[in-house]
C-alpha cells in the first residue's frame, strides 16, 4: 500500500506523466484523504528512515493534517498518531547529533501545522504535557541547558504555530472556533505560560552570541504571546536587557549601511508589547518601564538615522521600524487621554508622554522618504482629532494643545514641499509625481484637522507664508526657487476649503469670514505681482488653477479680469504640453464662469486664439495590452488634445455671446470660426464616402467642434423659465440653422459611421440650446441619420434620452412634426427591442433601450401629447406598442423594466380612462356595486383595460418560474396592484363583474378568495390593496 500511495503521489505531481495516466493519480489521492486508514499509510512514508521524495512527503502530511482537521482519527489514532511523530522529532531534532540530516524547511513547517493540529484536538484533555514534550527536544541527551539547535528552532516554530492557529487577530473565526481558541489559550496561561517564558530567557541567554537566527526567531516568537499572556513573563530584566542590548549596540547596529536583522526583531518585539492589551494607566506605565523613550531616543542618535540621513546609505528600512514604533506609542498615549477626565493620574501621566514623544513623532514626520512619513501620519491624525474633540470642552488641555499645534502645522507645511531632487513635469518622474501628490492630499487632511482646532492660527500661518513668498518674489525679480513659490501657490489653492466653505467669498459685497477677507487680500497680491511671468511650468499652472477656482472674486473685481485674460491667452500656447493642454480647459472654466463679466474681446481672443483651433485628426496609433494606460491628466494621445482642443471652442462661444457683444457682431464671429470648419468638412466628405479612415476622424471631429461651439453660445434649455438663462438672438439661431445643416448633410452621407453618428448625437444635443424650436422641422433627418439599420441598441437609448428632452422642451410646439415621424421611429425601435442579445454587454443595452422606450412613452403621455399615439396616422401602430408595454410588462427576467412598464400602463389608464367612477362599496361580497357608468376618453377604452390591461397583472404571478420572496419583485407586484387601482377607478363595477365572472374565476379561485379579493380592491387604499395582492399571491406560490 505504501508503495501504490507513493507512486500515485509522484505521477500526480509530474508535469511529465500520462495525462490520462496523471488524472487517475489525482483521484486516487483525493479518494485516500477520505479513507479511514489513509493516514496511516501516510504516516509511515513520512516517518520511515528510507526517505521518499518532498513531494510525497509533503503530500502525505497534508493527508495526515486533513484526518485530524476532520476528525477522522478517533482518540486511540491520535494517541498513536502523537508518539509517532514525538519519537521521529526525538530522533531527528532531539538527539543533538550533528551528522543528522534535518528535514527540508517545507517539510519542517508541514511537521509543525501537524503538531499544531494535534494541540489544538489533544491539548485540553489527553496531551496536557504537549509544551514540556516539545520543550525536551531543546536539550542535548544529559544536558541541562538549551543547548540543541535543531530542537530549539522546532520548538520556535510550534510556539510560533500555535499562537497562528489559536490567537491571530487576522484570521476569521466562527464562533465555535473564537471559543474553542478562547478556551485553549485559558489553559495555556494556567499549566504552561511560565514555563515557555522562562524557555525563551534561556534561549536567548544561551543563543545570543552563537546563532542570530534563533535569537531572531525566539523574538518574534515572544512578540507573538506577548499579546495574549501575562506581560510580567515578558517584561522582566532578563529580556528587555537584552531588548536594549540589541537595539542599541553598536557591533549588531549598523552593517554596511544597513539595518541589523536582530536589530529590526528587536524593534519589532518592543512595537508589540507595547501594543499590549491593558487599561490606559497600566499601558502609560509600560510605557515607562519599557523605556521606550530611551530606545527611541537611542535609535535616532545612532550613525544609521542621524550621521547618514542625507546620504544614499541612510537606513530607511531601519527609520521605518523606529517610526512604527513611535506611531503605535503615541496612538496608546492618546487613547489613554482620549478616555480619561483632567484630573486622573492617566490624563496627567499622558499629558506628560506625549509632550516627550511629539518631537519624535515629527522627526519621522519630515523625513525625506514619503514611506516613513507616512508611518506616523496616523498617530498625528488622532491626535488633532483629539485637540478638535477636547478643545471643545476644555480650556485647560486647549492651552496645553496651544503649544504643539504651531510646530506640527509647520512640519505639514514643509512636507507640502517638493524636496531638492525632485523635479517637475518630467515624463521619466511621473510615478514619483503622483506619488507626491497623494501624500499632499494626506497631509491637506491634517492640516484641515489644524484649522479646526485652531483656525486663527492656520490662517495666520498661512497668509503669512503666502504673502512672504510673494515679496520675496518681487524683492528677488523673480528669482526665488520654485519651488518655495509652488508651496505658496498650493497652500493659497487650499485655503479656500476655509474660506470658500458655502461657495463664494463674498455676501452683500462684503466678505463672508476672516479667512475669506485673507483669501481677497491674497488675490489683490497675487494678481498684482508678476507671478504669472514666472518661468517654471509648475507655477503657470498653479497660476490658473486658483484663477479658476476663485472665480468669485472676479465677479466682484471685474476690473482685473482683463489682466488675468491676457496671462491665459499666453498660457495656452505654453511649450509644455501639460501646460498647455491643462490651460485651455482652464481657460474655458475661467470664462464661462466670467462671461457675464467680460466685456468686448472677442475679436481680441480669436485672433489669438487662431492658430490653436485648426483640427487636425491623427489615428490612434496600435499598443499592446501590455502597455501602462497613460492616466486622464497626463494623457498626450492625439484624441487627448482633441478633447483638450474642444474647450477652446466652448470658451470662443462663451466669449462671443457676452451682454458687451453686439448681436450683429456675434453673427460675425461665429462666422469667422464656422465657414473654416464647414471648407473642411466639405474637403473631407468625398475621402470619407471612399472609406478613408483619417477622413472620417477628421470629420468627427469638425462636427464635435460645431456642437461644442454651439454649446458655449448658451446655456438654455427648452422650457427653462430662468431670467438669467435666455435663449439667443433670432439672428444667432438663424446662423447656427446653417451649423445644423451641415451637420446633417455629413450625417446624411456617413451614416453608416459608428463615429459619425456617435458625433452628431453630441452636437445634437448641445444645438437644440441655440436653435430652439428651428430644430424641429429637422427632426425627422436627425432621426434617419441617428438610427440607422447599423445603430446599436446604446446609440438607440441614447436618442431616445435626448428625444425625451425635446419633447418636454417644445411639448406645446411639437405635436405635428411628432405625429409624422412617430410610426416610423417606433418601427425601428421595435426593430432594436426584437432583436436577441448576443452577450452580457448586449443584454445590458436591450434593458436600457427597453426602460428609454417606457419612459419616452410616459414623457408623451405626460406632457399632454397623448392624442399623437391614437391619431389617424399612428393609430396602426397603437396596437403595437400597447403589445410590447404588455411584453415588458410581464418579463420577469427584467424586473426594473416589468415594473416601468406597468408605471406605463396605469398612466395609459389614467390618460383615456375618463372621469373616476363614483363607486359605492357593497354592503357585502356577493352584493352589487351601485356607481355610474365609466365614461371613457376613447369609445370602448373601458372594456379594453378589462381585457387587456387585468389580464396583464397575473402574468408574472403566474409565471412558474417567479419568486414572490425577491424584493424587486414585490415591487412589480406592487405595480400591478396599482394597475388594477387604477382600472377600479376609472370602471367601477363594471369591472369588478368582470373579475368575478371572468377573470379570477377563470383562473380556479375559490368563491372566498375572491370575495376577500373584492372586498380589498373595493374598500382599501392603494397602499392596503397593493400589500393584499403582494401577500395573496405569495401565499399562491408555496
Amino acid at each position: 500500500m505504501d508503495t501504490q500511495v507513493e507512486n500515485a503521489i509522484e505521477i500526480a505531481w509530474n508535469p511529465n506523466s500520462d495525462q490520462t495516466l496523471k488524472g487517475q493519480a489525482i483521484e486516487f489521492v483525493t479518494q485516500l484523504r477520505s479513507e479511514p486508514q489513509g493516514w496511516q499509510v501516510c504516516l509511515s512514508l513520512v516517518i520511515r528512515d528510507q526517505t521518499p521524495s518532498e513531494i510525497v512527503r509533503h503530500v502525505a502530511l497534508e493527508v495526515v493534517n486533513n484526518a485530524i482537521q476532520t476528525k477522522q482519527i478517533d482518540s486511540q489514532g491520535l494517541n498513536f498518531l502523537r508518539d509517532r511523530l514525538l519519537a521521529y522529532l526525538r530522533t531527528v531534532y532531539g538527539s543533538g547529533d550533528q551528522d543528522k540530516k534535518l528535514d527540508a524547511i517545507n517539510i519542517q513547517n508541514k511537521l509543525t501545522q501537524t503538531f499544531t493540529y494535534l494541540f489544538a484536538t489533544m491539548y485540553a484533555t489527553e496531551w496536557t504535557s504537549f509544551f514540556e514534550d516539545i520543550l525536551g527536544l531543546t536539550m542535548r541527551a544529559g544536558s541541562t541547558a538549551r543547548d540543541n539547535a535543531p530542537g530549539i528552532m522546532i520548538y520556535l516554530r510550534i510556539l510560533g504555530s500555535v499562537h497562528d492557529e489559536i490567537a491571530d487577530i487576522l484570521v476569521t473565526r466562527t464562533s465555535d472556533e473564537q471559543r474553542r481558541d478562547n478556551d485553549l489559550k485559558d489553559l495555556v496561561r494556567q499549566r504552561d505560560a511560565r514555563t515557555i517564558s522562562l524557555s525563551w530567557q534561556d534561549i536567548l541567554s544561551q543563543w545570543r552570541f552563537k546563532d542570530d537566527t534563533i535569537v531572531n526567531y525566539c523574538l518574534m516568537v515572544v512578540g507573538k504571546w506577548v499579546g495574549w499572556t501575562d506581560i510580567s513573563l515578558v517584561v522582566n530584566d532578563s529580556l528587555l536587557n537584552l531588548l536594549f542590548e540589541l537595539v542599541g549596540s553598536p557591533q549588531t547596529s549598523v552593517r554596511d549601511g544597513k539595518v541589523d536583522k536582530l536589530q529590526d526583531t528587536a524593534i519589532n518585539t518592543f512595537i508589540e508589547i507595547v501594543g499590549k492589551k491593558m487599561s490606559a494607566l497600566d499601558k502609560l506605565e509600560l510605557i515607562d518601564i519599557l523605556k521606550i523613550k530611551d530606545v527611541i531616543s537611542q535609535l535616532i542618535e545612532s550613525p544609521a538615522l542621524l550621521d547618514l540621513r542625507s546620504t544614499s546609505n541612510y537606513d530607511t528600512d531601519l527609520a521605518e521600524s523606529v517610526a512604527k514604533l513611535v506611531n503605535n506609542t503615541m496612538y496608546d498615549i492618546i487613547k489613554a487621554l482620549d478616555g480619561a477626565q483632567d484630573t486622573e493620574p492617566a490624563s496627567l501621566r499622558g499629558n506628560i508622554q506625549l509632550k516627550v514623544f511629539l518631537p519624535y513623532a515629527l522627526r519621522f514626520f519630515s523625513d525625506e522618504y514619503d514611506e516613513i512619513c507616512s508611518t506616523v501620519i496616523p498617530c498625528l491624525t488622532d491626535l488633532l482629532t483629539l485637540f478638535r474633540k477636547k478643545a471643545k470642552t476644555n480650556s485647560t488641555f486647549q492651552s496645553e494643545s496651544a503649544t504643539m499645534l504651531p510646530p506640527i502645522l509647520d512640519a505639514i507645511i514643509a512636507k507640502m514641499k517638493y524636496d531638492e531632487t525632485s523635479s517637475w513635469g518630467n515624463e521619466d518622474a511621473q510615478t514619483d509625481e503622483a506619488e507626491f501628490q497623494e501624500l499632499r492630499k494626506r497631509l491637506q487632511i491634517l492640516q484641515q484637522a489644524v484649522a479646526a482646532v485652531d483656525e486663527e492660527l492656520y490662517i495666520n500661518k498661512i497668509t503669512t507664508l503666502i504673502g512672504s513668498t510673494l515679496a520675496s518674489l518681487q524683492d528677488q525679480r523673480g528669482q526665488l526657487d520654485w519651488r518655495d513659490v509652488d508651496l505658496a501657490m498650493h497652500e493659497m489653492f487650499l485655503f479656500g476649503e476655509l474660506a470658500v466653505k458655502n461657495g463664494g467669498l463674498y455676501s452683500k459685497t462684503k466678505p463672508v469670514s476672516v479667512a475669506a477677507e485673507q483669501l481677497i487680500g491674497m488675490m489683490y497680491k497675487l494678481v498684482e505681482s508678476d507671478i504669472a511671468s514666472y518661468s517654471h511650468a509648475a507655477i503657470q499652472l498653479q497660476y490658473m488653477e486658483i484663477c479658476v477656482r476663485y472665480s468669485t472674486f472676479f465677479e466682484a473685481n471685474p476690473e482685473l479680469i482683463t489682466r488675468v485674460l491676457e496671462n491665459f491667452v499666453h498660457f495656452v500656447h505654453h511649450s509644455h504640453v501639460k501646460v498647455k493642454t491643462r490651460s485651455w480647459y482652464l481657460f474655458h472654466r475661467f470664462v464661462k464662469h466670467l462671461r457675464q463679466n467680460i466685456g468686448n474681446i472677442a475679436q481680441t481672443v480669436i485672433q489669438a486664439l487662431a492658430d490653436l483651433l485648426p483640427i487636425k485628426a491623427e489615428l490612434p496609433e496600435e499598443t499592446s495590452d501590455n502597455e501602462d494606460m497613460s492616466s486622464d491628466e497626463d494623457d498626450q494621445s492625439a484624441s487627448a488634445t482633441f478633447n483638450s482642443q474642444l474647450y477652446l471652442y466652448e470658451a470662443i462661444g462663451c466669449i462671443c455671446s457676452t451682454r458687451a457683444v453686439p448681436v450683429e457682431t456675434q453673427v460675425l464671429y461665429i462666422r469667422s470660426v464656422i465657414n473654416p470648419l464647414f471648407l473642411d468638412l466639405e474637403a473631407h466628405l468625398g475621402p470619407a464616402k471612399t472609406g478613408d479612415e483619417r477622413a472620417v476622424l477628421q470629420i468627427h471631429h469638425l462636427v464635435m467642434a460645431l456642437g461644442t461651439l454651439a454649446k458655449g453660445f448658451s446655456d438654455w434649455t427648452p422650457a427653462s423659465t430662468s431670467p438669467s438663462n435666455l435663449p439667443p438672438a433670432q439672428i444667432v439661431s438663424e446662423e447656427f440653422t446653417r451649423t445644423a445643416e451641415a451637420i446633417l448633410v455629413a450625417l446624411e452621407s456617413l451614416s453608416l459611421s459608428f463615429e459619425i453618428r456617435t458625433a452628431a448625437r453630441f452636437a445634437f444635443s448641445r444645438l437644440v440650446g441655440v436653435l430652439g424650436n428651428r430644430i424641429l422641422p429637422q427632426l425627422p433627418r436627425w432621426i434617419d441619420g441617428l438610427l440607422s439599420q447599423t445603430s446599436t441598441k446604446d446609440e438607440m437609448a441614447m436618442f431616445l434620452r435626448l428625444l425625451d428632452q425635446v419633447v418636454y422642451g417644445f411639448k406645446s410646439e411639437i405635436y405635428a412634426i411628432l405625429n409624422t415621424l412617430l410610426t416610423p421611429f417606433l418601427q425601428r425601435v421595435f426593430a432594436g427591442i426584437a432583436e436577441p442579445a448576443a452577450g452580457t454587454d448586449d443584454e445590458i443595452q436591450l434593458s436600457e433601450l427597453k426602460r428609454e422606450y417606457l419612459g419616452f412613452l410616459l414623457v408623451i403621455l405626460t406632457n399632454d401629447l397623448e392624442a399623437v399615439l391614437v391619431s389617424t396616422t399612428n393609430q396602426p401602430t397603437f396596437d403595437a406598442v400597447i403589445s410590447t408595454i404588455e411584453h415588458l410588462a410581464k418579463d420577469i427576467t427584467d424586473f426594473p423594466t416589468a415594473k416601468l412598464a406597468f408605471t406605463v400602463l396605469t398612466r395609459i389608464v389614467l390618460t383615456w380612462g375618463g372621469p373616476d367612477v363614483q363607486s359605492q362599496p357593497p354592503s357585502s361580497p356577493t352584493a352589487d356595486i351601485v356607481a355610474t357608468k365609466s365614461q371613457p376618453t376613447l369609445p370602448g377604452f373601458d372594456r379594453f383595460m378589462m381585457t387587456r390591461f387585468s389580464p396583464v397583472c397575473w402574468a408574472i404571478p403566474a409565471n412558474p418560474n417567479f419568486n414572490p420572496k425577491d424584493a424587486q419583485g414585490r415591487q412589480v407586484l406592487g405595480e400591478a396592484a396599482g394597475l388594477q387601482k387604477a382600472i377600479y377607478s376609472k370602471t367601477g363595477g363594471e369591472y369588478v363583474t368582470w373579475l368575478r365572472d371572468v377573470e379570477l374565476r377563470g383562473m380556479g379561485m375559490d368563491e372566498g378568495t375572491v370575495d376577500d379579493y373584492m372586498n380589498a380592491l373595493c374598500n382599501s387604499d392603494a397602499k392596503g390593496f397593493r400589500q393584499f395582492f403582494q401577500t395573496l399571491v405569495q401565499r399562491s406560490n408555496r
